[in-house]
């Protein structure tokens, strides 16, 4: 696409004020096969992205280049394309983003920082350590730990090079969602149950529509997966042993646990299972009550495998759970007649805390649990090493609780042999998509289950054995997920009534959601971060320090923010929501310069 003359004249006038482009030509490149000239005396960055990180990538081009650089632009249209150029190492810094939806500090860093990460591209001894030394810290302990951490990952060694913290908003229509039953969490992804429509009447008869960017979904076995595509699903899906409040505090409530309780030396975690909530699935197109209660036999096989690395192919959330060394079904009362961890009372009377009817006998089968004449299921967990932020993994949506039963008749493969081209694994996404492949196998603990799929929405019925006669039995009995991934696209199918909740509403576009008289804007901090992810494996970035930071003192955060008109905040790394370190990252020119001069002498 050609530009006229004024359009060239307004480029070079914004670029000569230091002002961050607020337009882009990206749109224009993506389907241009012209070879870009660059200047042989300057240093080339490739910058890989989605079409969904337009702005961002425009914004992270323009300081690059002001700075020295010439930058490549690798944008793919998708997550999916976006992970096969990341994965084939297409990129010098690729445009990532992390939400600890644990809102705790580890899940800020284990994955995508540690050695062994499920999400790690990186190898660091030291990095490892800090990750490690702060796991078994308190809150009142950690904060220096991460501060070194900090400054290892960013300034010391620049793995990444962070852009901002987010806030977190969504838009809702109020004219048919009563927005009082409407969560926004700061961590966890949105819950389904409680939603209600004003008028309660079409509860069973018209669909919550909601949205969501991605359609290509990782994988709907809750250990397979830990991204933008399964995320919210899963956690609908599948119960947890315990959930986040809207505040990041670890509650029951909603849970599969009546109460928790932690021993003294918080190493042994117990958990009053209850008895109203059994797996549902699908049957001729309709979610049906499988008749099998979901028990302690399906807890300790949950989290066996969430922690063993084998127990699945492509295994993406081990290392969340790897602090978990034993779990067991308790059977004997006196077992739990111990003090719980800073306190006079014992694990028991922890455990029957507001329970209508106590503890009169615990049983091993889950078939002979009846909560209301006192049988009960406890469940005790051993972490490996005092770790309390045990808790906060449990509620990811990876220690969703599947059925022992179903998976076992499922995975019959060999996970060191499977073949992908006709092994086909419990969660598989084609199993739910319409057409010849389909064979619906999903057995789902949580108030909802997914019945089908195509490239343009979700269907999800409510689990007719969940809670039932609870507050926390789902209100609305059909919930339909579009798959739109452009923002404005979703920003207008919610003024349209296309869609009822948009979450994820961009900083840039409060102000038409607030201006709308029949939409509500929900507004919250978040633990959402966006960097950039440097390739450590085959490109001079890889190798070369100096290059690293000569890109990481590039980035003006203050430009960031005022592009986004305050609607954002600094970060120097995926823990900076949780954790104030003191860090911070400031822009210096000098600095790159005297980077780039000391890359370009050593080659």
């Amino acid at each position: 696409m050609k530009k006229s003359l004024l359009t060239i004249l307004i480029a070079i006038m914004v670029v000569l004020a230091g002002c961050v482009s607020t337009k882009s030509d990206v749109s224009d490149k993506k389907n241009d096969n012209t070879e870009p000239k660059t200047d042989k005396s300057k240093v080339v960055i490739e910058l890989l992205g989605m079409g969904s990180g337009e702005e961002d990538m425009n914004i992270v081009r323009d300081q690059l280049i002001k700075n020295g650089f010439d930058v490549k632009l690798n944008i793919q249209p998708d997550y999916g394309s976006f992970t096969a150029q990341k994965d084939a190492g297409n990129y010098d810094v690729a445009l990532s983003s992390w939400t600890t939806v644990t809102g705790n500090p580890d899940y800020a860093v284990r994955a995508l920082f540690k050695s062994d990460g499920d999400n790690s591209i990186m190898a660091d001894d030291e990095v490892d350590a800090l990750i490690e030394k702060a796991s078994t810290e308190t809150s009142d302990e950690f904060a220096e730990t991460y501060k070194q951490l900090e400054q290892r990952l960013v300034f010391d060694k620049a793995y990444i090079a962070p852009l901002y913290n987010s806030f977190k908003a969504q838009g809702v229509n109020k004219d048919i969602l009563d927005v009082d039953t409407v969560r926004l969490a700061k961590s966890r992804a949105i819950a389904w149950e409680p939603i209600d429509f004003i008028d309660k009447s079409k509860r069973d008869t018209d669909p919550l529509i909601i949205q969501q960017a991605i359609g290509t979904l990782t994988s709907l076995d809750p250990i397979k997966g830990n991204d933008g595509s399964i995320n919210t699903l899963n956690t609908n899906m599948y119960v947890r042993l315990v959930n986040l409040t809207d505040d990041d505090v670890v509650v029951s409530d909603g849970s599969l646990s009546y109460n928790h309780s932690i021993a003294e030396g918080n190493s042994d975690y117990y958990f009053l299972l209850r008895d109203d909530i059994n797996f549902a699935s699908i049957t001729d197109g309709k979610a049906v009550d499988t008749g099998e209660r979901v028990g302690a036999d399906d807890v300790i096989f949950s989290m066996n495998r969430a922690k063993d690395p084998n127990s699945v192919p492509d295994h993406r959330t081990y290392s969340l759970h790897e602090h978990i060394n034993e779990v067991e079904v308790v059977t004997d009362l006196s077992d739990l007649d111990i003090l719980q961890s800073g306190s006079d009372a014992t694990v028991r009377e922890g455990l029957e805390k507001n329970l209508d009817v106590k503890i009169g006998e615990l049983v091993s089968d889950k078939k002979e649990a009846d909560n209301a004449t006192g049988k009960y299921q406890v469940v005790k967990m051993t972490t490996t090493a005092p770790f309390p932020q045990v808790l906060n993994y449990l509620a990811h949506q990876s220690a969703g609780i599947v059925s022992k039963k179903q998976v076992e008749s499922i995975n019959t493969y060999d996970v060191s042999s499977f073949d992908v081209s006709k092994d086909i694994p419990y969660g598989d996404q084609n199993t739910v998509t319409e057409g010849a492949k389909y064979n619906n196998t999903l057995y789902a603990s949580g108030p909802y289950i997914l019945s089908h799929k195509n490239d343009y929405e979700g269907i999800f019925y409510k689990n007719p054995a969940y809670m039932v006669g609870t507050e926390h039995e789902p209100k609305i009995s059909n919930v339909t997920v579009r798959f739109i991934q452009d923002p404005d696209s979703t920003l207008s199918a919610l003024r349209n009534g296309e869609i009822h909740i948009f979450n994820g509403v961009p900083e840039t576009k409060y102000d038409v959601v607030e201006g709308d008289s029949k939409l509500f804007l929900q507004k919250n901090d978040s633990n959402a971060v966006s960097y950039l992810l440097f390739n450590t494996k085959n490109r001079e970035v890889s190798t070369s320090e100096e290059l690293r930071k000569a890109v990481l003192y590039s980035i003006n955060q203050d430009e960031i923010l005022n592009f986004y008109q305050g609607n954002k905040k600094k970060a120097v790394s995926t823990v900076s929501p949780l954790v104030d370190t003191g860090n911070e990252l400031k822009a210096d020119p000098a600095k790159v310069q005297e980077f780039l001069n000391d890359y370009k002498a050593g080659n």
